[in-house]
């Protein structure tokens, strides 16, 4: 007897758009479901390594794509780990399993490119509704008896139901019934076009029946002998000189679920202590989760060419989760688990070794395509020359490489492109990769007072800094507006001083761990007492200095007025125009990095700020003999807080208080 449920709200709403909207890219429901057999197969294997009874009689595993052009319907099948009822019923029917909402999130109203998302993620089964108007689901776990099979069916309307069977097959077959508009999927040519385009990679025989021409029909027709229809060899273990572009573009779609090709890619065997492959690419696009802490890092793991798992975590550090790719160890064992990842000598070789091949493609791209291979770092530790964009002699401890071409021009639009996704999450790597800071900090880049363009490297500012400038001066802000217009940038602006613009969330964080940069002090404009040592002449210091003593009474009044709110008052020479800034001790933090913590819901140390004044100007000078005094200390000091973006702790009384001047 059948048992009815109802989809959860939002697969329900993602299969009426599946049904109705999305056809432009129909083939892509071949390449999911071919590829979620392909992982069944794969958790079989693994599975079975500690219970090798749950291969039963079959141990030779495979998927079968059939069609029947009377019945208008397509089956795909593997004999894989396969589902008992609750596992159809959790995978196949809530948003548990299918990362629903987030996809739904994602949809823009065009139709190729929401199309596009469907394997990215998670919900490649619903795709089979782009084709078919009814989906059968019939599946037996491995290990349960035939009795204990299922059937799962849809009409993709917004419920389903279920159905206790007999299956003497273990793992699974997917039948759709194909719309009227879908008879192409009913040629074999067809499908076979779509399996070697999309699934070629696969390391299990994919079958289909053979075809041969009736004369006396004078058509095709199937035989009852399969054969196989695609090379079924994992991509990353065949020699480079085998492989096109394309094939690695098409390889990268099919992990990544990315309609995008990638940016550029690395491929290595590296031999030595530790062997393995590496396979990693950098995308072109950020992925829709890039700032969630949590996610692990989209590299898949095999040994010996079995697949381990999924999103490999140990195998590279979190500031480079971005990356995809596949990692296959000669020497890990089989049953290898996450916990055993973390404690593994050879996998601490095989993320150093990762980490650096990312660095390195990186390199080569901010260089702007070198056409020589050259070691980033002397000769890599892991064997692994840098990423060059045309096939180069390697280290003699690897085996082979291939890398992504590009052109030198492509290759500067291209980092362009990368930092502009990416480049926020690298910086992360200042604070959690010590061994890898100096290459990290080569492959930053940002706005200046210069240029608003966020192409200025550190080196690049060291070049060009003034004769006699002892620091790499830089500005933390919300953003380029607020930076440009920044009070304290002044006198900068006026000794015609580089000021490189900061304005990601994490650069406050990640710069605090970076302290100079080839053996130059990094210094805030922000922080501390301004000092531009050679750069600054006898006579200004002088005028400073005198000034202070001058007004010496006005400061210490201004000190007691707003003791609540500053932690000093002093006169500055970094002022040109304006009356007033705030700055922070060397130590402190920014009351940028302050607000900001505040709004992540993260406590942050209450620290004052030092309001400084500009002696010369009118407001400051008319501050001695007013009648207002008061008022305008205040007006002053929320005055500073406003032109660094901040907000007054009582805007109300800040009106009041300008409103009284005005009248």
């Amino acid at each position: 007897m059948s048992t009815h449920h109802a989809f959860q709200a939002e697969v329900a709403q993602l299969l009426h758009l599946v049904t109705h909207s999305l056809y432009s890219n129909k083939d892509i429901f071949l390449r999911e479901l071919v590829s979620n057999a392909s992982d069944a197969c794969d958790r079989l294997r693994f599975e079975a390594l500690d219970n090798a009874e749950l291969f039963e009689d079959a141990p030779n595993l495979e998927v079968r794509v059939a069609f029947d052009a009377e019945a208008k319907t397509l089956t795909i099948t593997d004999n894989g780990i396969g589902m008992s009822e609750a596992e159809a019923i959790e995978h196949l029917g809530t948003i548990a399993k299918s990362g629903t909402k987030a996809f739904m999130s994602r949809l823009s109203g065009d139709q190729q490119k929401d199309a596009q998302l469907i394997g990215q993620f998670g919900v490649g089964f619903y795709s089979g509704f782009i084709v078919a108007d009814r989906i059968t689901v019939e599946s037996r776990r491995a290990g349960l008896p035939p009795e204990q099979g299922v059937r799962w069916v849809s009409a993709g309307a917004g419920e389903f139901e279920t159905e206790a069977i007999s299956r003497a097959e273990r793992g699974s077959a997917i039948t759709l019934h194909l719309r009227d508009d879908a008879a192409d999927y009913l040629k074999r040519w067809k499908l076979k076009g779509i399996i070697g385009k999309y699934s070629d990679h696969i390391s299990l025989p994919i079958l289909m029946r053979k075809e041969e021409w009736d004369a006396e029909k004078g058509e095709s027709v199937l035989q009852d002998e399969w054969e196989q229809v695609n090379a079924a060899s994992a991509l990353w273990t065949r020699p480079k000189k085998d492989l096109s572009e394309q094939q690695y573009t098409d390889f990268y779609e099919t992990i990544s679920h990315d309609s995008q090709a990638p940016l550029c890619w690395s491929h290595n065997r590296v031999e030595g202590a530790t062997e393995y492959t590496q396979l990693l690419y950098i995308p072109a696009k950020a992925p829709h989760d890039l700032w969630n802490r949590d996610k692990k890092p989209g590299v898949k793991l095999y040994v010996r060419r079995v697949f381990i798992m999924d999103e490999a975590e140990a195998l590279l550090p979190s500031y480079l989760r971005w990356v995809k790719g596949v990692i296959d160890s000669a020497d890990l064992p089989l049953n290898v688990s996450r916990e055993l990842l973390q404690e593994s000598r050879d996998v601490k070789a095989i993320r150093e070794g990762n980490t650096r091949r990312v660095l390195a493609l990186l390199e080569d791209l901010a260089k702007q395509g070198t056409q020589e291979a050259a070691p980033a770092d002397g000769a890599s530790a892991d064997g692994a020359a840098a990423a060059a964009p045309v096939e180069a002699p390697v280290d003699a401890a690897q085996a082979e490489a291939a890398e992504g071409a590009s052109t030198p021009s492509e290759a500067k639009d291209k980092y362009a492109r990368f930092y502009a996704e990416f480049g926020a999450v690298l910086k992360e790597g200042l604070g959690e990769d010590f061994g890898n800071r100096e290459r990290i900090a080569r492959l930053l880049r940002f706005a200046s007072t210069a240029s608003d363009a966020v192409a200025v490297s550190l080196a690049d500012y060291k070049a060009r800094m003034k004769e006699g400038q002892q620091a790499i001066y830089y500005l933390t802000a919300d953003n380029l507006a607020a930076a440009k217009s920044s009070p304290q940038l002044e006198l900068f602006r006026k000794k015609g001083i580089e000021v490189l613009l900061m304005t990601d969330r994490v650069d406050e964080w990640a710069l605090s761990f970076l302290h100079e940069f080839d053996g130059t002090a990094l210094q805030s404009v922000a922080k501390g007492a301004v000092d531009l040592g050679q750069l600054q002449d006898e006579a200004e210091k002088q005028a400073a200095e005198a000034a202070a003593e001058q007004h010496k009474p006005l400061l210490e009044r201004l000190k007691a007025v707003l003791a609540d709110k500053a932690a000093d008052v002093r006169m500055t020479t970094r002022l040109v125009d304006s009356p007033a800034c705030l700055v922070v001790g060397e130590g402190d933090y920014s009351n940028q990095l302050a607000r900001m913590l505040k709004a992540a819901g993260q406590q942050a140390p209450e620290v004052k700020p030092i309001l400084e004044l500009n002696p010369a100007h009118a407001l400051v000078q008319k501050l001695e003999g007013a009648a207002q005094f008061d008022d305008l200390a205040h007006i002053l000091f929320d005055q500073a807080l406003l032109a660094e973006g901040g907000l007054p702790q009582d805007p109300a009384g800040y009106v009041r208080r300008v409103n009284a001047l005005l009248v």
